[in-house]
Parts: structure tokens; C-alpha cells; sequence
């Protein structure tokens, strides 16, 4: 068997195999229709990962001695929803707290106020605190 034919099948199974898990319905799901007659779609972002290799293992006995190993991975995230209600189409994003981007937006409301505070503080004019003249006594 030739070594070159058997890496190139290896690979043919693997993307095959993706293939048939994942299609252009994974990304753009089937439009689902209310009985208000809106139109749900649902819409994903798809990743992929795959590495192939292998080698031979020629001695003086066995000439064509061949090791080859295929292995791909798919993660599948929701992104959102297209709404479609007569001649208004809308995005609708799902919520993903997990990004930093959006940790920092939620937090920024937070950081205004502390700034706010911080920044009254240091206009107000505090009365200064005079040391008192205190004297030791002994009885």
C-alpha cells in the first residue's frame, strides 16, 4: 500500500466524518415560526480542530510497515437569534458573561461611582485637623 495514499485516507475519513456531524443547518438552525407569526432562527458559531499524521515503520523484513492517526474536534456555541416579525428583522445576541469585554462593561457603572466619590472627595475642602497642645501630668 502506498504511504502517501494511506496519510491522504486517513484524512479523507476524519473530514468525512465531520461533515456529516456538521452542515449549513448547525450554523444557521431551522427557522422555527410562532403562532404570532414571528420567525425564530437560530444562528451558532462552529470551531473546528484536526491533526493527522503517521509514519513507517520499515525494517529489512517488512518493507511497508505504516503507523497513521487522524484525530478532529468541533465546538459548537450558540451566538444569537434572527427574529423576523413581517418586515422587521432584528439580531439578538446571546448573553456570553464569560468575555472580559463584557465583564468590564458591567463593571463599568461600578467604577464611575467610585471615581465620582473619589473625585468629590478631593474638591471638598476638609477642615483641617489642628494638633492639640497636650501635657503630661504627673500626680
Amino acid at each position: 500500500m502506498d504511504k502517501q495514499q494511506t496519510v491522504q485516507e486517513l484524512m479523507a475519513n476524519t473530514l468525512g466524518k465531520m461533515r456529516e456531524l456538521v452542515d449549513s443547518n448547525t450554523v444557521i438552525g431551522t427557522p422555527i415560526t410562532t403562532e404570532a407569526g414571528v420567525t425564530i432562527v437560530p444562528v451558532s458559531k462552529i470551531t473546528f480542530g484536526f491533526v493527522s499524521g503517521g509514519t513507517d515503520f520499515a525494517n529489512d523484513k517488512q518493507k511497508d510497515l505504516f503507523g497513521g492517526a487522524a484525530s478532529s474536534g468541533a465546538s459548537i456555541t450558540p451566538v444569537g437569534f434572527l427574529v423576523i416579525n413581517g418586515t422587521s428583522v432584528k439580531f439578538m445576541q446571546v448573553a456570553e458573561g464569560n468575555r472580559t469585554i463584557d465583564r468590564l462593561i458591567n463593571m463599568m457603572p461600578e467604577v464611575i461611582d467610585k471615581l465620582e466619590t473619589l473625585i468629590s472627595k478631593k474638591t471638598k475642602k476638609e477642615p483641617e485637623m489642628v494638633p492639640a497642645d497636650i501635657t503630661e501630668e504627673t500626680f
